[in-house]
C-alpha cells in the first residue's frame, strides 16, 4: 500500500502542477486524501507487515501516521479557503497542493521507514516540498525565509549523513553490512562505542532541525512565519514528529547501550537549551505567527525531557507529541483568519478579537489553554507525567528550572493573547469588517477536543500503540 501511495502522491503531484483547471484539482486533492486514509486504514489492519522492502508499520509509525491524516483532512480545507480568498494563478494554485501532497507523503514515508538512510532521503524530500510552501507569497521576505531554511536544513541533512557513515562504521565490529533498524537493534550488544557516539551525536544534531530543537530550531522559525498558515501548520506539527521518530529510533539503539546515561545528559541539555530559548523568546516576540512557532521549541523540550527521564517519561513524551500534533495546528488555522481581520501579524495592531469574531476568539482562548497546558488541556496530563518522571529519576532541580522558566512562557503567551481577545485597537474600521463563518472555525474545536478525549479517555487500542512504542528504548 505504501507504493501505491508514493505512485499516486507522485501522480496527483503532477497533474496539479500540469492542470489548469480548479474543479480538477480539488477533486484530485480529493483522492489524494481518500487514497491517504484507505493507506492508515491499511497499514493498522496490517501492523507489523513490511512493504517494498523498506517500510514497516510498526507501533511508532503508525501513531504519527494516523495523528498526520486526522491533521490533513483540515488542513486542505484551509488551504482551498486560503486559495480561494487569494484567487491565485491556476499554476500557483497547482503547485502549492502538489507540494502538500509530497509533503505529506514523505513524511508518511518517514514515518514507517524500517532504514536510517530510507528516512534521510525522505527528509531531505521534506525540506523541498516545504520550501515550495514557504515561497508561496513570492515577496522577498518569503524568498529570504526560503534561503534559510534550505541552507540550515542542508547542513541538518549532512550532519544525518555523517552519522550514517559513523553508525556504518559501528556495524563493521558485529560483521553486518545492513542498516536496517531491525538489524540495529538485534546487534546493539555489538556495535562500536565509539563510532556509536559519534554517530548518534551527528544524527541527533541533524534532526534538531526538523523537530525543532537547540541547536538548528532556527530553521523552523522563518519557515512557519512565512509559510501560509495551512502550511505552517503542517510544518509545526507533522514535519516536526519527522524529526522525534528520526531521535527515537536512533535513541533506541543507543538505549541498549552503555552510552545511555551520556546520551541522555546530550538529551537532557539540548530539551533544557530550547525551554530556555523558549522562554526568552516568548517573552519578547510581538508576532502572534512566530509566538505559534516558538510554542513548538518549549514542547519539543519537554518531549525530549520526558524521554531522557526515562519510565513514565518515556510514554508520556509519545503522548505530548501526539497531542501537540493536535493543538497546535488549530492555532495556526485560526491565524488565517485573524488575518483576514486584521491584515497584520504584529500583536501591536490587534485586539478585541472577542467583539470582531466570537467564534474564532474561543478557539484562540481554547487554543491558548491548550498549549499552555492548563486544565483541561490535554497536555496538561502528559506534562504532569513528564515532570513525575523527572522527578522520579531524582532530576529535581532541572525539574525547578523548568517550571520556572514554563512560568515565564505562560506569562509571555498570555500577554500578547489577552491583547489580541480584549485590549481595544485603533487600527480597524469596523464598518468594514469582512464576514467570516463561525462554521469555519468548527475543525478547530474538532481537533482540540480530540487531544483532551485522548489524554482523559484514551481508547485500549490507542494506548497499546504507545506501550508497544515504549518498548523500543526500554
Amino acid at each position: 500500500m505504501t507504493g501505491i501511495l508514493l505512485s499516486g502522491a507522485v501522480l496527483v503531484s503532477i497533474g496539479l502542477i500540469l492542470n489548469r483547471n480548479a474543479v480538477v484539482n480539488y477533486l484530485l486533492v480529493v483522492g489524494y486524501l481518500a487514497l491517504l486514509i484507505t493507506t492508515t486504514v491499511y497499514e493498522y489492519i496490517n501492523q507489523g507487515i513490511t512493504q517494498l522492502v523498506y517500510f514497516t508499520s510498526d507501533s511508532l509509525g503508525l501513531l504519527m501516521l494516523i495523528a498526520m491524516t486526522i491533521v490533513s483532512i483540515p488542513a486542505f480545507y484551509y488551504g482551498y479557503r486560503f486559495i480561494a480568498t487569494r484567487n491565485d494563478a491556476p499554476h500557483a494554485r497547482g503547485l502549492f497542493f502538489a507540494a502538500m501532497v509530497m509533503l505529506i507523503t514523505s513524511c508518511c514515508m518517514a514515518y514507517l521507514s524500517n532504514h536510517i538512510a530510507v528516512t534521510w532521503i525522505f527528509v531531505e524530500i521534506t525540506t523541498l516540498s516545504a520550501s515550495v510552501l514557504i515561497y508561496h507569497n513570492r515577496s522577498m521576505r518569503a524568498l529570504e525565509g526560503v534561503w534559510k531554511y534550505v541552507f540550515l536544513c542542508a547542513i541538518s541533512i549532512t550532519f544525518i549523513y555523517i552519522g550514517i557513515l559513523f553508525l556504518s562504521l559501528s556495524l563493521k565490529s558485529a560483521g553486518v553490512g545492513e542498516m536496517s533498524f531491525k538489524v540495529l537493534y538485534e546487534n546493539h550488544h555489538n556495535l562500536n562505542v565509539f563510532w556509536l557516539k559519534l554517530a548518534f551525536l551527528f544524527i541527533f544534531t541533524g534532526f534538531t532541525a526538523k523537530m525543532g530543537l537547540v541547536p538548528m530550531y532556527t530553521a523552523g522559525i522563518d519557515a512557519k512565519d512565512k509559510a501560509p498558515a495551512p502550511a505552517g501548520a503542517l510544518l509545526a506539527s507533522v514535519l516536526m514528529n519527522v524529526g522525534f521518530v528520526g531521535i527515537y529510533r536512533v535513541y533506541a539503539i543507543v538505549a541498549h547501550t552503555p552510552l545511555k546515561g551520556w546520551a541522555n545528559s546530550v538529551i537532557i541539555i539540548v530539551g533544557l537549551l530550547s525551554v530556555f530559548v523558549a522562554a526568552v523568546y516568548m517573552t519578547r516576540i510581538k508576532n502572534i505567527k512566530r509566538l505559534f512557532a516558538y510554542s513548538g521549541i518549549e514542547h519539543m523540550g519537554l518531549v525530549v525531557l520526558g524521554l531522557a527521564a526515562g519510565g513514565v517519561g518515556v510514554y508520556a513524551a509519545i503522548l505530548h507529541i501526539i497531542l501537540h500534533t493536535f493543538i497546535k495546528p488549530t492555532l495556526f488555522f485560526q491565524f488565517n483568519q485573524i488575518y483576514t481581520i486584521y491584515q497584520s501579524k504584529s500583536v501591536y495592531d490587534l485586539g478585541n478579537y472577542f467583539r470582531y469574531y466570537k467564534t474564532g476568539a474561543f478557539v484562540v482562548l481554547l487554543g491558548f489553554l491548550s498549549a499552555t497546558a492548563m486544565p483541561p488541556s490535554g497536555l496538561f496530563v502528559s506534562e504532569f507525567m513528564i515532570f513525575q518522571s523527572l522527578f522520579q529519576s531524582h532530576y529535581v532541580v532541572l525539574l525547578v528550572v523548568v517550571l520556572l522558566l514554563l512560568t515565564l512562557i505562560i506569562w509571555g503567551f498570555g500577554v500578547n493573547i489577552f491583547k489580541l481577545l480584549f485590549t481595544p485597537t485603533g487600527q480597524i474600521n469596523e464598518d468594514k469588517l469582512p464576514y467570516i463563518s463561525p462554521w469555519e472555525s468548527l475543525p478547530q474545536f474538532v481537533l482540540l477536543a480530540l487531544s483532551v478525549y485522548l489524554a482523559y479517555n484514551p481508547p485500549a487500542e490507542f494506548v497499546v500503540l504507545i506501550q508497544e512504542s515504549v518498548k523500543l528504548v526500554q
